[in-house]
Order: C-alpha cells, then structure tokens, then sequence
C-alpha cells in the first residue's frame, strides 16, 4: 500500500514541476517580446519622428551652445526614409515624403553635410546644424556682413553672436572657396541665386567648372569630348535642369562657421528636420564625469529652452 501511495504521488510531482517550468518558459519569452518591441518602438522614433544632437561647435552661438543637447523633430518637413544602413556608412536609397510643411527661412535646420565643395559626396555621414537663410529660387548675399536676400535685409537672430566690425575686419576675413572661381569671401559674398527643381543652368567651357560637381551630385556624368562640346549623360548639350530644391544654410556665429559660404547649397534629400529644444546643456569645459559632481556646469536656464 506505502508502495502504491508513493507511486502515485509522483506522476503529481513531475506534473507539478512541468507546470513551473512552462510557466517559467511563458514569462522569459514574455520579457523577451517587451524588449524586443520596445528596442524596435525607439528604433523607430529615432528614424522617423525624433532624435537627439549634440552641440560640437560654436557655429551657431549664441543661439546654441557647445555642449547643447538638441531634440530634432524629425517629421517637421515630412516622412523620410533612411539614407544609410542603420549603424553603418553605407549609402542607400531615400524616399521623402512631404507631409506637413516646408522649410521656411529662419528655420534651425538639421541636415546631413554635403561634404566639401570639391567632393561628389561626403567620406562619412555627419549631421549639421545652420539656420536656413536662403529658399530655393532666392537670392542670396552679403555685403560687409549684412545678409539681404531677394534684396531685403535679413537681421541678426536675437541671440546670435554679433559680427565684429572692428579695424581688423576687412583683413582677416577669409575667402570661400564657394562657388568655385566666384572669389566670395565670407563677409561679401554673392550675388548667388540658390538652385530650385527646373531651374535651367546654361553650360559652356567657363561655368562648367561652377557646375560639374553639383551636377554630378545629382546623379549625372558631366565631361567634355575632343572638340569642346559638352556631354551630360554622354549626351552633347548646352543646358542643365536641376532635379532638386537646394537651401542656403548660415550659422548664427558668422564669425566663425562654415557654412552654405564654404561649401555649397543643401539639397532638400538632406534635410533631417527641426531643431526643437535644449533638453540638456553642461559647460563642455568640464570633463563629463565631473557634471552631476558639480550642479554650477549644469546650464539650469537652458533646459526646456524652444529653439528660435
């Protein structure tokens, strides 16, 4: 009889003991999902709604400071699609979507560097951060720092740095390489009329140099053959369409950024969206260990503070 009780007892036990493994099992792979969807949810706001900068450089002083941290809204200018594969710096396809608005002048743009002027295209993705000062279709320029477009007066940002007039001002400004033979500096700059979609470039022997890389950017060959003439897409031709809205990009600090003055016009595949806020800011003087250990590095009048 003690022998049977025992036997029956432990079919029971196994039973029991199967039961808190599955539960187990049921509860792991529970976690695992809640993870993996949550990983993917801010996978996907950091692609396509928002993400976080931050401020490396002075070129946008005082309006933002080295040692910002920026929330960028994302879908500002409409839904985009990535341009390269995720963790890495290979290139690929991008699908814009313009959903809500346009970029408007004086907007605090994000945009991804289109590398130097010289260059088909940049040797890494960087992200940028300007204030848009040109529309596609205007004219751009600057007479001894003074920006008028379309030939109105455009002011200062209230925040931004002034631009030193000082004695020395006219001998220490630097000469933009922008547009290529212009010999532009960065306080007398232009005429120069940002190129907008269907804009017609007239092409010879003298302003294809201004052209050949914007050209090829766009995804076209340019070159010339024996006789002189000109082949885009290795087709003889006189004339150039432009397939893309560009903008004209200044930091606030005209001082001290390169800018849309050095290298050239964004076009609007590169536009990553609106600077919103400052959500945190630290003097970056201070090594980023010692921060929390010394709250006055901590700019408090910063924080939450709406980008303008």
């Amino acid at each position: 009889m003690e022998q049977d009780s025992t036997h029956t007892q432990e079919p029971a036990q196994e039973g029991h003991t199967s039961a808190d493994e599955s539960h187990s099992k049921y509860h792991y792979l529970e976690y695992v999902k809640v993870i993996l969807v949550t990983i993917l949810v801010a996978l996907f706001l950091k692609t396509f709604v928002v993400e976080a900068y931050q401020i490396p450089s002075g070129s946008m002083e005082n309006t933002l400071l080295v040692g910002d941290y920026l929330i960028v809204n994302k879908l500002a200018y409409g839904f985009r699609t990535p341009t390269h594969v995720p963790f890495t710096n290979l290139a690929m396809p991008s699908l814009t979507l313009p959903l809500f608005s346009h970029v408007h002048r004086g907007d605090v743009v994000v945009f991804e560097y289109p590398g130097p002027y010289n260059q088909i295209r940049p040797t890494r993705p960087v992200n940028y951060v300007k204030r848009c000062v040109g529309l596609p279709g205007d004219t751009v320029r600057i007479t001894h720092g003074l920006v008028t477009v379309n030939g109105s007066a455009v002011d200062l940002p209230p925040c931004a740095k002034p631009v030193d007039e000082g004695d020395e001002y006219d001998t220490w400004q630097r000469t933009t390489p922008f547009p290529p033979g212009a010999s532009f500096t960065q306080f007398n700059f232009g005429p120069l009329v940002v190129p907008s979609r269907g804009d017609t470039i007239l092409l010879n022997t003298t302003s294809l140099p201004r052209w050949k890389i914007f050209i090829e950017r766009e995804g076209h060959s340019i070159s010339t053959d024996d006789t002189g003439h000109i082949l885009v897409d290795g087709k003889v031709t006189d004339r150039y369409v432009v397939g893309r809205d560009y903008y004209f990009m200044l930091g606030d600090n005209r001082d001290n950024s390169l800018d849309s003055r050095f290298w050239g016009f964004v076009p609007e595949d590169n536009i990553v969206g609106e600077a919103l806020l400052v959500y945190w800011s630290w003097n970056s003087d201070t090594a980023a260990q010692n921060v929390m250990a010394n709250s006055s590095n901590v700019r408090w009048n910063r924080i939450g503070m709406i980008i303008r």
